[in-house]
């Protein structure tokens, strides 16, 4: 009988054994190809995109999958979804820069159960199970407990946020008000955020497959995961992540730009 344990299990499995087949293109001199949205993909990408699909496939037949690089394949009479990003952090993996990450969330409607962010070459995992905490290479995760914005470390994944206007003067403000910011970015950095090493991470523009586990993992961590409007949400197409202590006065911010 499948458990929501059970789903945890495979999603570990599964995304180090993607993981396994990006790590045999990492720092190999891969090229990247330029999707019509601009944005790199490799046949790394591919490669394990389609391990997670067959291993879906395999043990799952019934389930809907919705991933990056193949789409949407629609559940057959099942309430289960899987998310996958293959390579979340393309950009870093064609650059030989470790911090990309494979993600798998399972949902069960608008939510997810199951929630991983898989960092193949630095050999960790965030993993969280809906109401079962969130944890980290297998101890419990939780965000840190600074409460005042000046002690705080702010993260994006790009400092380029010229094409949204309001959001830039926001990420500005939030500049000035921080004491620390850098661009460790994509998945790794909301995992710095549920792992308590940063307090704040911010992106103008997410997809779906980049939302899909964080939610989860960063409210089962202590904190928040949220649009630009505060609202708890993976189907935003942007994201907000506080330690949860800086929630308010980090949406105070944004709301008076």
């Amino acid at each position: 009988m499948s458990t929501p344990q059970t789903f945890l299990e495979f999603a570990l499995d599964a995304v180090w054994q993607a993981g396994r087949i990006t790590l045999g293109y990492f720092q190999s001199g891969i090229t990247a190809e330029r999707k019509a949205d601009n944005t790199p993909v490799t046949t790394a990408d591919r490669q394990a995109e389609q391990k997670l699909r067959e291993l879906i496939g395999r043990y799952w037949p019934a389930h809907g999958i919705i991933g990056e690089e193949y789409g949407r394949s629609p559940a057959q009479d099942s309430p289960y979804t899987w998310i996958l990003d293959p390579i979340d952090g393309t950009k870093s993996f064609v650059s030989g820069v470790p911090i990309y990450a494979t993600l798998l969330a399972l949902t069960d409607g608008a939510e997810a159960l199951v929630g991983v962010a898989h960092f193949p070459a630095l050999n960790e995992a965030v993993y969280a199970l809906r109401g079962g905490g969130c944890y980290w290479n297998g101890r419990r995760a939780h965000v840190s407990q600074v409460s005042q914005l000046q002690d705080a470390v702010l993260l994006s994944s790009d400092i380029n946020y010229a094409p949204h206007p309001g959001k830039a003067e926001a990420w500005q403000r939030l500049v000035a008000a921080t004491y620390i910011q850098r661009t460790w970015g994509d998945a790794y950095g909301y995992s710095l955020v549920a792992t308590g090493r940063a307090e704040i991470m911010v992106d103008p523009i997410m997809a779906l497959w980049d939302t899909a586990p964080l939610q989860l993992i960063l409210e089962e961590a202590g904190g928040t995961f949220t649009d630009w409007h505060g609202r708890p949400t993976i189907h935003a197409g942007e994201s907000i992540a506080t330690n949860g202590a800086l929630f308010t006065a980090v949406m105070d911010v944004v709301r008076s730009a």
